[in-house]
């Protein structure tokens, strides 16, 4: 797992915009018990999280005011982003049950923990950065989607894991996509990477040398079945943001109905008010 520790610099050989790395050493077997109570497990640190979250929304801000005068995010405010993008990614592998070992307190991982993440400083375009948000909003859409059609079946992921004592591999390799996609948005997003989030079914086999390979998601080569599993996940999650607002609109519709029906009995009729 060396190869897969955060890098504080660009290497030779790397593209202009590198695109961030999921690293997710695959395990042969998961502990029914960890796996039977992952969530209550995960609880300090979802606690935790919820604090980190809270600095780093402020860090971005200040941050997004950097990178439009320096062209780059400052050292210090990149570190601490990019420590919380991994912090936040080890606890959601852990969730997601792609890992069975518990994730550390620390925003920097020991060298041989499972998971880790692959960013690194490059300079960012100031008018991307200016329209960040709106740049993002397709992404964030698909990763919307693709995440709540993953959590819409959890219980099924949770129950086969469970069962099985492991995760098979298509649905590790679909997981492991969804994901590293919501890595990706979350490092364009906070101006970690200026390369925009892509590779949701992961990457083509003829262009990965044989041997290369430094974990079970770098490269993350999918099989057919796993690339099927992406896709139902985004039609769970599509189908469930249509039926959310498709009821959102029916209860809005009843409730000024309702209203309407009240006003007319209770409130007085003009005869009642000219006598």
């Amino acid at each position: 797992m060396a190869d897969a520790q955060w890098s504080p610099g660009r290497r030779a050989g790397d593209a202009d915009e590198f695109l961030p790395v999921l690293d997710v050493v695959e395990p042969a077997r998961q502990r029914r018990l960890t796996v039977l109570f992952r969530l209550l497990l995960l609880i300090p640190h979802f606690i935790v999280l919820l604090f980190l979250e809270i600095a780093a929304f402020f860090t971005v801000v200040f941050g997004w005011f950097a990178a439009l005068v320096l062209g780059r995010l400052p050292e210090p405010v990149f570190r601490f982003l990019a420590g919380v993008l991994g912090y936040r990614t080890r606890v959601a592998a852990s969730g997601m049950l792609l890992i069975d070992r518990y994730p550390p307190f620390a925003l920097i991982p020991p060298p041989d923990y499972p998971v880790q993440i692959d960013v690194r400083p490059t300079p960012l375009n100031r008018l991307a950065v200016f329209f960040r948000l709106i740049l993002v909003i397709p992404a964030a859409v698909v990763q919307s989607l693709v995440t709540s059609g993953w959590y819409a079946l959890a219980i099924v992921w949770w129950l086969i894991t469970l069962v099985l004592g492991r995760m098979p591999r298509p649905l590790f390799e679909a997981t492991a996509a969804t994901l590293r996609y919501e890595m990706r948005v979350s490092a364009y997003l906070s101006m970690l990477s200026p390369a925009y989030p892509k590779a949701l079914f992961g990457e083509d086999a003829l262009s990965v040398p044989e041997l290369r390979a430094r974990s079970a998601t770098r490269p993350l080569v999918m099989s057919s079945a796993g690339k099927a599993l992406v896709v139902l996940f985004l039609v769970l999650g599509l189908a469930g943001a249509v039926t959310s607002s498709f009821t959102g609109s029916s209860s809005d519709d009843t409730d000024d109905h309702m209203q309407a029906q009240r006003t007319r009995v209770v409130g007085p009729s003009p005869g009642m008010i000219t006598r």
